[in-house]
């Protein structure tokens, strides 16, 4: 089965009209490689997770990168780039001393990318986004319905338009109860339910690649720090409150959760304000990408009516709609929280 997301489109489009190198960045599992091979499916892929090839990119030197290339490949795809030592100084050797391949290099946490390629790949590089599906990825996958549209904002925009009521053709209370509790992960799709899946995913999507590299000293306190996140998704977070439960220091939480989100793995909404300034320093909202991974980390996968927490779930869900439906369209809206009980949307924010 052909597989479409949002991003297709945006991927096809940046092969067949640009010249810089194509950077996907997303967490582990969202479908990165499943995408390139649908967009691209005669490039080359090297996989860093093959100690050969890591080996060979490790010696940035451009005559053993040529050695990895077969003569009849126009696109290489280097997979999971962020794994080795200087991942920008590897794709900039790809970018400037072999011109005719097209270079894609895809990265599961996007710290080490940003930083390092920031650089190095200055000018040469375009940065794109995959993250776990929508719902309408969700539907479309699933045979239920064929469009990519965006209802979340739709409806957000459009309120006073809306009927009450819509008639589906599908059971939509049935599908949303069970996306609330496993989530949006492409392998649920052909294997929903599965929260064994999910459970695994919690060590390899959230501290493989943070351990590997060495930026989480603390990995107790780390998976503590995410678990009581967890535990208050939409609520306000308060960092040195999170500290003392923790016995950690503040500015250590700041900076985990800075990882857990350039790892994709959770986000911040910032409180709205009528000074830019008047926002910094306040206290944010944060969200979790996926609520299955989510769900997994407090192993909690009881049904929306046996469990408390049913609010914060769909929350959490609409607002990671909102957040993927803003950057796949291209909308460009700054999305903040009112500190005021207030419901407001402009061409620019959502409230």
């Amino acid at each position: 089965m052909m597989y479409v997301r949002h991003l297709d489109e945006a991927l096809v489009d940046h092969l067949e009209k640009r010249k810089e190198a194509l950077v996907l960045l997303g967490a582990r599992q969202v479908g990165k490689t499943t995408i390139l091979k649908k967009i691209s499916p005669d490039a080359l892929y090297l996989s860093v997770d093959s100690e050969p090839v890591a080996q060979a990119l490790e010696k940035y030197d451009p005559a053993v990168y040529r050695q990895l290339l077969r003569l009849q490949e126009k696109v290489v795809v280097v997979d999971e780039i962020h794994r080795i030592t200087d991942p920008g100084r590897a794709a900039k050797i790809f970018f400037d001393h072999i011109p005719e391949v097209r270079l894609i290099v895809t990265g599961s946490s996007s710290f080490r990318i940003k930083n390092k390629t920031s650089e190095s790949l200055a000018g040469r590089k375009v940065e794109y986004y995959l993250y776990p599906l929508t719902l309408s990825e969700y539907l479309n996958q699933k045979g239920i319905k064929n469009d990519l549209a965006f209802p979340v904002l739709d409806q957000l925009e459009h309120i006073s338009t809306l009927p009450t009521e819509k008639a589906y053709t599908f059971d939509l209370q049935a599908v949303l109860g069970s996306l609330l509790i496993y989530g949006l992960y492409p392998f649920l799709v052909s294997q929903p339910n599965d929260d064994v899946y999910l459970k695994n995913l919690v060590d390899s999507a959230v501290f493989k690649d943070l351990l590997d590299l060495s930026l989480i000293e603390n990995r107790q306190a780390a998976r503590n720090l995410l678990r009581l996140l967890a535990f208050q998704i939409g609520s306000l977070v308060n960092y040195s409150e999170l500290a003392t439960k923790l016995n950690i220091e503040v500015k250590t939480v700041r900076r985990y959760i800075s990882l857990f989100e350039q790892s994709f793995i959770i986000f911040t909404i910032s409180p709205f304000s009528l000074r830019a300034r008047g926002e910094i320093g306040k206290m944010p909202k944060i969200y979790f990408y996926d609520v299955g991974l989510r769900n997994a980390l407090i192993d909690n996968f009881q049904p929306l009516e046996m469990r408390p927490d049913g609010g914060a779930l769909w929350e959490n869900f609409v607002m990671s709609e909102i957040v993927k439906a803003n950057y796949y369209g291209s909308f460009g809206y700054q999305i903040h929280f009112p500190e005021a009980n207030v419901s407001v949307i402009t061409k620019k924010n959502l409230y």
